[in-house]
């Protein structure tokens, strides 16, 4: 027994025409389908089925429930990806104050990077989740590098956030760091008036350095000193945070770009932040996951929010359900169109998504994604459009909603520094 509108694993060699070829291979077998489904209402059938009605082969099931009534699967257009987390945590808050628990919620995406602004945006609504697939944005070690930075210039004796950065200049080991550390002072108190940031960014290279971690150190130095003296909008000083460790994020971990991808993201995030320690202390003195690392998964009796690739999430089912990232490029992602199967596999996949709702569906398409721009020139962006999978012949079968975004707040030209990296400052203009 198998369904092929749910075969979704071929990059575990799993293929599709296991199904579909199997009359071919042995045509005394009897075929049996079962369409009558127990739980998803109608409205969310009706679109399932349309969905799954697009693929070039398939068995042409037409899902049908007893169940009378339910509303229209919600699609709701947002400006962009921010604006997206933004209406995902209301649209969860309503439905909780409507008497749905957390644990009766799910957030659906189709990779597991597609929820960092969101995670962000929960911890900042004290929202609870559980993710399944893929490493929690705030734990990523790349996001704690740079979070650590910010650390050191709220907090200069925070011995933790210093041996954290000083081992990413290269050559830099804990004997290293640790030395380092001692010289410039950071374990003596804060009280005799001696500040070792303000030491480390005089004379970096003089506490200690390695000649081999001597450009490093400098550019560090030099980003931190203007944070720290310059008034700069919270998001400018993540960005020239961001660039100053870039050379460091590249050689210590694999696969930067998409790590360097997170921290655009997260200095597009700290725009909303109206002050520095106000950032510090959502995500970094108070994280809405230190408890969690601790104390482990929830128990039984606990309320949370389930957040988890649409791969994870088969076999699940939630009272409500919200897909993200209804775009293409997302969904589908652009790393699985190159051919007709890729394509039909990528819309199992976002039938999946869509049946694992038992009353609610809500569908996010950002309009606009913010790329990083390793040049630093520009802010960066591409405008999107809905995903394939829901052309205008299911209009009618949607709810549709246009989110809107609140205007954001012009930066005094008092606040512009006459230091600092041009570009990056002017680029906080916009």
């Amino acid at each position: 027994m198998g369904d092929d509108a749910q075969a979704i694993y071929s990059f575990r060699a799993a293929t599709v025409r296991n199904i579909l070829d199997f009359p071919m291979h042995f045509p005394d077998a009897t075929t049996i389908t079962l369409e009558q489904n127990y739980r998803s209402n109608r409205p969310i059938l009706e679109l399932a089925n349309a969905v799954i009605g697009g693929a070039a082969e398939g068995y042409g099931k037409q899902l049908w429930t007893e169940e009378s009534g339910g509303t229209r699967p919600v699609l709701a257009t947002c400006p962009d990806q921010q604006c997206q987390a933004e209406a995902v945590c209301q649209t969860i808050l309503e439905h909780y104050e409507a008497g749905t628990a957390l644990k009766e919620q799910a957030v659906l995406f189709r990779t597991a990077h597609h929820s960092d602004l969101l995670e962000v945006e929960l911890g900042r609504r004290r929202i609870p989740f559980v993710k399944y697939g893929g490493l929690r944005f705030l734990e990523a070690g790349h996001v704690r590098d740079l979070l650590a930075a910010l650390r050191m210039i709220e907090n200069p004796w925070d011995e933790l956030a210093w041996m954290r950065v000083l081992q990413l200049a290269d050559g830099i080991g804990p004997a290293s760091a640790n030395r380092m550390v001692e010289t410039l002072g950071v374990r003596q108190s804060a009280r005799d008036g001696h500040d070792p940031l303000v030491a480390f960014c005089a004379d970096p290279c003089g506490a200690g350095a390695t000649h081999r971690a001597r450009d490093d150190l400098t550019s560090l130095a030099a980003a931190l000193d203007t944070c720290r003296t310059a008034a700069l909008p919270t998001g400018v000083q993540v960005e020239l945070l961001r660039y100053a460790l870039e050379p460091m994020i590249r050689r210590r971990y694999d696969r930067p770009e998409p790590r360097l991808a997170d921290l655009d993201a997260l200095a597009r995030m700290a725009s909303d932040f109206v002050s520095r320690d106000r950032l510090v202390a959502e995500l970094t003195l108070d994280p809405p996951v230190s408890t969690g690392d601790l104390a482990g998964k929830p128990s039984l009796e606990d309320d949370w929010l389930t957040l988890s690739t649409v791969h994870s999430a088969k076999g699940g089912e939630w009272g409500v359900v919200h897909v993200i990232h209804a775009a293409d490029g997302a969904f589908p992602s652009d790393m699985a169109t190159g051919n007709d199967q890729s394509v039909d596999e990528e819309r199992r996949l976002f039938y999946v998504a869509l049946t694992r709702a038992r009353r609610h569906l809500h569908i996010y398409a950002p309009l606009r994604y913010h790329h990083g721009d390793p040049a630093g020139w520009t802010d960066k962006h591409s405008y999107a459009q809905r995903t394939r999978f829901l052309p205008p012949s299911v209009d009618g079968l949607l709810d549709h909603r246009a989110i809107r975004s609140a205007l954001d707040v012009p930066v005094p030209a008092a606040a512009i520094p006459v230091t600092g990296r041009v570009d990056v400052v002017l680029r906080g203009l916009w």
